[in-house]
C-alpha cells in the first residue's frame, strides 16, 4: 500500500480513497489475458523492481512471461490488490464483475470500443454502463486505458515501454491520452516523475478523484493534468480546494483552443466567447495555470518540484552574451513577467565582482572576463538575486562536444542556490544543450535546469501566477434548448427586475410613435421591434427630436417600434454578456461594447457567479480600462454602477439557470454617475 496516501481527502469518500490507495500501491497483481500486451505488463512491473506476486489468468496457457498461469479468476490464491484486464470488451465486463465480487482492489480496463467508439458502434455507451455496473464499488481506470506507473513504490500496470525510473519524490502526471503519457515518460530533462497515470474514458473514476488521492502523498511535489474535457466540475472544484489546503501546485495541459464548443448564434457574446473561453475561465477560477505545449508543461512541473510557486513575477537574467540577454528580454514580451531594475545593493555587489568594464542592467551581459573563476562567477550571479527577484535565470548552453570548460558555470549556479536560498535556474536556450547528467546534478543541488528558453519563461510565468481568492461553486446550467428570443423591451424589463438600470421607454405601433413622446424626455432612440441585429437593418435611429419621431418610426421599417430616452454623457461603452456553456457553466464576458465589439475583441471571461472583486479585476484587464479610469481629462466612469450592472445580469442568470441560453447588454453606457443598458438581448427555452 502506498505509504503516503493517507489522511483526509476533501470530497473524495474515505472508502474510495482507501480503494484507490490499495490499487495504486498494490502488493499483488492479476493479469487477465495472455496476449502480448498482458505479457508486457508483467515484464514492465518486474523491470521496475516489483517482487510481489503476479498472477496471470488464462484458460489455456501454462505460463505468461515466466509466471505461472491460473485458469480462472476464482482460482487465484486471494483477491488481488490490482488487476490488468487485457481481453475484449465484452469479456472485460464479465471479468470486472468477478473481480469486484471476490474483493479485488481495482482494475485497469485496457479494451477499447466503449463510449469513445460511439460513432462507429452504437453499443459502446451501453457497454460502458454495463462495465460500471459490473465494477460496483471497486475502482476501475478506463476503459481504453494503459494504466499507471508508480515510481515511488516501484509498481506499474503498463502494457508498453516507458522511460520512468524509481524516485523518492517527484511530480505526478495524469492524462487522458496513453500515447502522450508514453512520450512524457521518455523525457530526458531530469524531471523526477513519481507517477504517470492514464484515465481513459473515466467511466467510473474521475481524473480529479485520482489527483485528489495523489495529493495525500507527501512525496508528490506537484501535479500535472492533461485534460481533454473536465466532466464533473464539482470534482475539479474539490480538487483545487484540497490542493490549496495541501500547498501542492497543479498545472494543466488543456486541449481545445482550436474548437468552439458552442456555435455563435445571434449575440456578439456568443461569437466572442467560444468554448475555450469557459475552459480558461474555469482554470483561472481554480488557480490552475495552463500551458500550451508538452515541453513547457514538463519544465513548469520541474520548476514547481524544485522551488514551488514563485513569490512574484520579477526575473533576473544573466548571460555572457549581449545577444542572449536581448533574446531573453524580447521573448518575455507579452508574458506576465518583468525584469526589475537593479537595486543599489545589487549594483554595488556587481560592480565589485565585475569591475568597471561591464554595463550593469537587468538582463545582465557580464561578458566573459570572469569565466572559469568560479568564485567570481558565484559572486556576480549572487548579485543578481534578491528579495525583489522571484527567480534568477543564468543562460548557459553546454556544448555536446566537450563541456569540461562549462563546469565552472554549473558550480557557480549550485553555489548561488545554496548560499542565497532563493530560486535559481540555469537555462539552455536550445533544449538539447542541457545535458541530462548536468541537469540532474543541478536539480540535486536545488537549481532548476531548464531545457529551452521559451519553456523557461513559460514555466516562470505559470509558477508566478498568484492563487485567486476562493470562489463560490460555478452555476451549473440546465439541460435546455434556448429557442425563444425576447424582444428588447421584454429583455430590459426582465433584467430591470434584477436591478439593471435601463432607459424609460415605450413600445407602440409605428404609426402612433409621435404620441409616445408625451411620456418621455428627448432626445430619443427609435428602434425597430423583432429584429436580431437592428443596426445592420438600419432600424436604430439615435438622437431623434420629438418633431422627427414619426419619420424615424417609418424608417425603422417594422410594425412596432421601441421609443426610449437617450442615455447621454457616456465616457465608455461596455458589453456584458453571458452564454450557456454545457461543459463549464455560464461564461460571463466583459468587454468593449458598441457596434465594433467583434472587431475590437477586447474582452475577458469569467464564470457565473463572480463577485465584485473578480469583476473589478477583470475590467482592469481590458484594453479600454483607461477610459473607465478617466482618460485625457475626461471623468472616470462610475465603477460601482458598472459592477451593479454585472451583478444584475448574473442575478437574472442564476434565477433562470434552468432555461436561459444567452444574455447580452450591448452597449452599457458608462457615465460618471451611473451605467445604463441601452440594448439588451435574452434567449431562453420556451418552457
Amino acid at each position: 500500500m502506498t505509504p503516503g496516501l493517507s489522511g483526509a481527502a476533501g470530497a473524495l469518500a474515505p472508502g474510495k480513497l482507501a480503494a484507490l490507495r490499495r490499487m495504486l500501491g498494490f502488493r499483488s497483481l492479476a493479469v487477465i489475458g495472455g496476449g502480448a500486451w498482458c505479457a508486457e505488463v508483467i515484464r514492465q512491473v518486474r523491470k521496475l523492481g516489483f517482487t510481489g506476486p503476479v498472477w496471470p489468468v488464462h484458460p489455456k496457457a501454462d505460463e505468461v512471461a515466466g509466471e505461472r498461469v491460473f485458469a480462472t479468476i476464482e482460482d487465484l490464491p486471494q483477491a488481488p490488490d490490482a488487476a490488468f484486464v487485457g481481453i475484449n470488451r465484452r469479456a472485460t465486463i464479465e471479468a470486472v464483475e468477478v473481480l469486484s465480487r471476490i474483493g479485488a482492489g481495482g482494475a485497469v480496463c485496457f479494451a477499447s470500443g466503449f463510449t469513445e467508439a460511439q460513432a462507429e458502434d452504437a453499443d459502446g455507451a451501453d457497454l460502458q454502463v454495463q462495465l460500471v455496473t459490473a465494477a460496483g464499488d471497486m475502482p476501475i481506470l478506463g476503459p481504453n486505458c494503459y494504466g499507471f506507473v508508480n515510481g515511488l513504490d516501484r509498481v506499474a500496470i503498463w502494457p508498453d515501454q516507458h522511460g520512468m525510473r524509481p524516485v523518492d519524490r517527484g511530480v505526478a502526471i495524469l492524462t487522458q491520452s496513453s500515447n502522450i503519457a508514453i512520450n512524457m515518460t521518455m523525457q530526458r530533462r531530469a524531471l523526477p516523475l513519481a507517477f504517470m497515470l492514464t484515465c481513459g474514458n473515466q467511466a467510473q473514476t474521475h481524473q480529479a478523484e485520482i489527483a485528489m488521492a495523489l495529493l495525500e502523498d507527501p512525496r508528490i511535489t506537484a501535479i500535472g493534468v492533461h485534460i481533454e474535457g473536465f466532466g464533473d466540475l464539482r470534482q475539479w472544484e474539490a480538487l483545487a480546494a484540497r490542493a490549496r489546503a495541501r500547498g501542492v501546485p497543479i498545472v494543466a495541459l488543456k486541449m481545445g483552443r482550436s474548437e468552439h464548443a458552442q456555435a455563435a448564434t445571434i449575440s456578439h457574446t456568443a461569437s466572442l466567447a467560444g468554448g475555450d473561453a469557459g475552459a480558461q475561465a474555469f482554470l483561472d477560477r481554480l488557480g490552475i495555470a495552463r500551458l500550451g505545449d508538452v515541453p513547457s508543461f514538463l519544465e513548469t512541473l520541474k520548476l514547481l518540484h524544485v522551488a514551488g510557486r514563485l513569490d512574484g513575477n520579477g526575473l533576473s537574467m544573466i548571460s555572457c552574451s549581449g545577444g542572449e540577454a536581448s533574446l531573453g528580454a524580447d521573448m518575455a514580451v507579452g508574458r506576465d513577467l518583468q525584469f526589475p531594475p537593479l537595486t543599489q545593493d545589487q549594483q554595488r555587489e556587481l560592480r565589485a565582482a565585475l569591475g568597471p568594464m561591464v554595463a550593469l542592467a537587468n538582463p545582465l551581459d557580464y561578458h566573459t572576463y570572469i569565466w572559469r573563476d568560479t568564485q567570481a562567477m558565484t559572486r556576480a550571479w549572487k548579485g543578481m538575486t534578491g528579495r525583489n527577484v522571484a527567480l534568477t535565470l543564468s543562460i548557459v548552453d553546454y556544448p555536446h562536444t566537450d563541456a569540461a570548460d562549462w563546469a565552472c558555470a554549473t558550480q557557480a549556479a549550485l553555489n548561488c542556490a545554496s548560499e542565497t536560498g532563493r530560486p535559481f535556474a540555469v537555462v539552455a536556450t536550445l533544449p538539447e544543450l542541457m545535458p541530462e547528467d548536468v541537469a540532474q546534478k543541478l536539480l540535486d543541488g536545488g537549481v532548476i535546469p531548464f531545457a529551452g528558453l521559451h519553456e523557461a519563461l513559460a514555466a516562470a510565468e505559470a509558477a508566478a501566477r498568484p492563487l485567486p481568492e476562493p470562489a463560490a461553486p460555478v452555476q451549473l446550467p440546465g439541460n435546455c434548448e434556448a429557442d425563444t428570443t425576447l424582444t428588447e423591451a421584454e429583455a430590459k424589463q426582465a433584467l430591470a427586475e434584477h436591478g439593471l438600470t435601463v432607459p424609460r421607454s415605450v413600445v407602440v405601433p409605428a404609426d402612433q410613435a409621435e404620441a409616445a413622446t408625451r411620456q418621455l424626455i428627448g432626445p430619443f432612440a427609435v428602434k425597430g421591434v423583432g429584429l436580431a441585429h437592428k443596426s445592420e437593418h438600419g432600424a436604430v435611429l439615435l438622437g431623434v427630436a420629438a418633431s422627427e419621431i414619426a419619420d424615424a418610426a417609418r424608417r425603422a421599417g417594422t410594425a412596432d417600434v421601441l421609443v426610449e430616452e437617450m442615455a447621454g454623457g457616456g465616457v465608455a461603452e461596455l458589453l456584458i454578456g453571458v452564454t450557456r456553456d454545457p461543459a463549464h457553466g455560464f461564461v460571463l464576458t466583459l468587454g468593449a461594447g458598441g457596434v465594433l465589439t467583434e472587431i475590437l475583441r477586447d474582452t475577458v471571461s469569467l464564470l457565473v457567479p463572480s463577485d465584485r472583486n473578480a469583476g473589478r479585476a477583470a475590467l482592469g484587464k481590458l484594453a479600454c480600462a483607461p477610459l473607465l479610469a478617466g482618460y485625457r481629462g475626461k471623468p472616470a466612469a462610475d465603477l460601482e454602477a458598472i459592477l451593479d450592472a454585472i451583478d444584475a445580469v448574473q442575478s437574472y442568470v442564476i434565477a433562470n439557470a434552468d432555461t436561459v441560453g444567452e444574455v447580452e447588454i450591448n452597449p452599457l453606457i458608462c457615465t460618471a454617475t451611473g451605467a445604463v443598458a441601452v440594448d439588451a438581448l435574452i434567449r431562453k427555452a420556451s418552457s
